[in-house]
């Protein structure tokens, strides 16, 4: 199979090799030597020829899992090889195996307690767990935090919290604080763990919709993982027996299955030229999945996923190509995630198991798009949180474009895209996107839809947004500045903890 997938990306690696370079002449290059080198390199027809092929019909949306997905990961992969950057340390063949597996969710389920009975999938949903009949006592822990569980026994008993920690609003991460929660029940004995739910931001039946369908995960590799429930509020009976613990709480759940997946993160380095700086590395990313084959949509139900997120994949591309030939002071790491879309699964796994250890890394500088409605600005998720902010907004300023913050913080976005897994870690981890003011007509027009194709792409626009991203790499590389969380944020203490601050 590897050879076949080497064969069909090996003629569009030919044609973007011959493509007729569309770059400035070498007299009349300007500025500084990051921008000569940034325009030394970046060509529009190259641009082209790697977005129509990731986002072709043929790739049929690249989807976690599928055979395309594979596919598009060794045209990355070869690309890489061409470039001259090398495979990670780790990564055979640039490839990073991320182990997944594919949940068939259980169909039937009860929760009990007192007089009042919960439906599975109406009235609660298992976020981890397997096929089960247990009874036991309940005890509440408030948020769930150490400090709830200091003189607490709850050996043989299932805790019972709110879900997310004081301060935290977002759903998305009270499904990453219960993880944490999920652990530390574990460690202290208890049998199972019920978050109560309540969302004016995503309804409790939103999220039953999610969990009737099959589910990719990592696979963690550890078949005896603790139960975890989140139960809707809405039934105030049930709630005030949970946190009571006078009625012992009885859960059944079966018809659960699941089978092993295998997909990948491509993982490139270049080493820097700076022989003290070059024990730093930059991580340069992009997510390159979409979500496949789905409703028709005009006669179309291939949805390309150009804009998302073949641009972000080819711009770190680009970064590769220029870095290669050009290194700068630190070193840089290329990684290409699988899984975005399926929960930040392969950015999940890298953050856990990286090439090179978190703490040698400086920055991440991600990649991702869910469309652009103006075209006269980047959008960066997360300008104003690091340091780093002079450097990109020159690096745009530069190509006629003006770098802007997010200006959507209900959308969440800083938290709904790879970098976040690393800024839990403590990495500064902004995401330079394409000009997205709201999510209006104009992006819901593309965005996770089939007429995402490349065809619909201004190229004109397209040709400075890698430009100011290449040469944005290449000041961020070779800085002698500090490229740190800004005091104050949400990760800068997380960041202090990485580094030794």
């Amino acid at each position: 199979m590897k050879n076949i997938l080497y064969l069909i990306a090996i003629p569009m690696l030919m044609f973007s090799c011959t493509a007729t370079k569309q770059v400035s002449n070498a007299a009349e290059l300007k500025g500084d030597k990051d921008q000569r080198i940034t325009e030394s390199t970046v060509d529009l027809n190259d641009i082209k020829a790697h977005i129509h092929y990731l986002a072709s019909d043929e790739m049929r949306g690249r989807d976690t899992p599928s055979p395309e997905l594979n596919i598009a990961a060794r045209y990355l992969s070869t690309s890489l090889m061409r470039y001259g950057v090398k495979p990670a340390p780790g990564c055979k063949d640039y490839l990073q195996k991320v182990p997944m597996k594919n949940i068939i969710p259980a169909d039937t389920g009860t929760l009990s307690i007192g007089a009042s009975q919960l439906d599975l999938l109406t009235d609660f949903i298992m976020l981890d767990g397997e096929n089960l009949e247990l009874s036991a006592p309940t005890i509440f822990l408030n948020r769930g935090t150490e400090k709830d569980y200091e003189g607490i026994d709850v050996n043989g008993k299932i805790v019972v919290t709110s879900c997310g920690f004081d301060g935290q609003k977002s759903p998305q991460e009270w499904f990453y604080s219960a993880q944490q929660k999920q652990a530390l029940s574990k460690q202290k004995g208890a049998v199972a763990h019920i978050e109560i739910y309540k969302s004016a931001q995503i309804p409790f039946y939103f999220l039953t919709r999610f969990f009737t369908g099959p589910a990719i995960v990592v696979d963690e590799g550890t078949a005896d993982s603790l139960p975890m429930f989140w139960v809707s509020a809405e039934d105030t009976t049930a709630i005030v027996s949970l946190k009571e613990g006078k009625t012992p709480c009885n859960i059944f759940v079966d018809g659960m299955s699941e089978e092993e997946i295998e997909t990948y993160n491509v993982v490139g380095v270049v080493e820097g030229s700076d022989p003290k700086l070059k024990e730093e590395y930059i991580i340069y990313s992009a997510h390159y999945d979409h979500v496949g084959v789905g409703r028709a949509i005009e006669g179309d139900s291939i949805y390309n996923g150009a804009r998302d997120n073949a641009v972000g994949s080819v711009t770190v591309l680009s970064a590769a190509e220029n870095i290669a030939q050009n290194p700068t002071k630190r070193s840089a790491l290329f990684v290409f995630f699988t899984g975005e879309e399926k929960g930040l699964l392969g950015s999940q796994y890298y953050a856990d198991n990286p090439a090179i250890p978190l703490d040698k890394v400086t920055y991440c500088f991600n990649s991702d798009n869910a469309g652009y409605n103006d075209n006269s600005v980047a959008t960066i998720i997360g300008l104003e949180r690091t340091e780093a902010r002079n450097l990109i907004e020159k690096a745009c300023s530069t190509y006629g474009l003006k770098a802007i913050k997010d200006n959507m913080p209900e959308e969440g976005l800083f938290d709904r895209s790879d970098n976040v897994n690393f800024a839990r870690k403590g990495v500064p981890a902004p995401t330079f996107s394409l000009g997205i003011t709201a999510f209006d007509e104009t992006i819901n027009t593309y965005y996770h839809q089939p007429a995402d194709g490349p065809n619909t792409l201004d190229y004109d626009y397209l040709f400075k947004f890698f430009k100011s991203y290449v040469y944005a790499c290449r000041l961020i590389g070779n800085t002698d500045q500090s490229v740190f969380w800004k005091t104050g944020d949400k990760y800068y203490e997380a960041g202090k903890e990485l580094y030794g601050k």
